[in-house]
């Protein structure tokens, strides 16, 4: 089986467990083991998974974190579990913290079964980080967190690399953490530091109160402008002339499916741009299309019950955009063209982050 085909299969056990599994120990069976299995190690061999690792440290004996795992004898990771419903941000972790000092492990892995955070250290050697270097969500994840996450296997499991990385990875999510925050609402020092770059002269307050919303607008629609670039269907070149004269073939029509329903292209574009302004809030992949005879829904998780928008692009002169609450309440908005829906994104993304959330 496939790395990505065992991830699967462990997001669909954490997904079960979430639902059933009401301890520690069953977070452990349930998740936590199949996790290491899919990293390549022995979960029965004693020498490459240590349940109940014993390390005295200082005048504390009899302490134990939850696995110690071995590669060539040598202790590589230290893995400490919580039950599935804990908060990683709200748990305590001193004993994975205090054995790291005491131990050759260079990694240290937190996980509730629904996440698992990856501690080294980057920061002071032989101390581990406050900090993980690196989070996986088991539910939910995009091929490069799963290429990063197979650094980890046993037969590609380089420290020195997986140290370097986890450098360069602490600082990547800390700008990412920060630019995110700036994105969703511009603190006051970040808003004073554009403004310096882009108004000749001191930012006033009166100065500051105008760039503000103007430095919010302009986030937004970067960020629509790149995913609309990334979403948008690349159209073939035309062919350059010859001197042969050539019959061009006639326009492709819409095929329309076995119910006789045509998804057109307004409707698909229309599909894309509500993927743009959902992407601040969810995975693009989450938002999909579902086409009918009297109007083209647009669902989160492909569920009827979690509608978001529908076009009713139908009629040969008037088009309507219907945008649905967080009751599920729709309302429509007459639009003349696809781009108009950019003026409801307000309402779009709060819909997506009810569901999202």
């Amino acid at each position: 089986m496939e790395f990505i085909e065992q991830i699967n299969a462990l997001s669909a056990r954490s997904k079960v467990a979430e639902r059933q599994a009401q301890t520690e120990e069953a977070t452990k069976t349930s998740v936590i083991l199949p996790f290491l299995q899919a990293l390549g190690f022995d979960v029965f061999n004693l020498d490459e998974v240590t349940p109940e690792f014993i390390a005295d440290v200082g005048t504390k004996k009899g302490e134990k974190v939850d696995f110690a795992v071995r590669i060539d004898g040598k202790i590589a990771m230290l893995i400490e579990a919580k039950p599935i419903g804990t908060k990683l941000g709200d748990t305590q972790y001193s004993q994975l913290f205090r054995y790291f000092t005491v131990t050759e492990a260079r990694l240290a892995i937190l996980t509730n079964g629904r996440e698992a955070w990856f501690f080294s250290d980057t920061d002071e050697p032989n101390k581990m980080d406050k900090k993980p270097f690196f989070t996986f969500d088991f539910q939910s994840f995009d091929k490069a967190q799963i290429e990063e996450l197979s650094r980890f296997r046993k037969n590609s499991f380089a420290i020195e690399e997986i140290i370097e990385a986890a450098s360069n990875l602490k600082y990547i999510s800390a700008a990412a953490n920060y630019l995110k925050r700036q994105i969703e609402s511009p603190d006051d020092d970040f808003v004073r530091f554009i403004g310096r770059q882009i108004h000749d002269g001191p930012v006033t307050k009166a100065v500051f109160e105008q760039i503000r919303p103007a430095i919010q607008s302009a986030l937004d629609e970067l960020i629509r402008d790149r995913i609309q670039d990334k979403l948008s269907i690349t159209f073939q070149d035309k062919p350059a002339n010859t001197t042969a004269k050539v019959e061009e073939p006639a326009p492709a029509q819409p095929e329309p499916n076995d119910d006789g329903i045509v998804t057109t292209d307004e409707e698909l574009e229309a599909f894309m741009i509500v993927r743009a302004i959902s992407a601040k809030l969810s995975p693009v992949e989450r938002v999909a299309i579902r086409d009918a005879k009297s109007y083209c829904a647009v669902l989160m998780d492909d569920n009827n019950r979690r509608p978001i928008c529908r076009f009713y692009f139908n009629s040969a002169t008037t088009k309507y955009l219907g945008v649905f609450d967080c009751d599920k309440k729709e309302t429509k908005h007459k639009i003349s063209a696809p781009s108009e829906i950019y003026q409801f994104a307000d309402s779009i993304e709060a819909v997506v982050r009810s569901y999202a959330e």
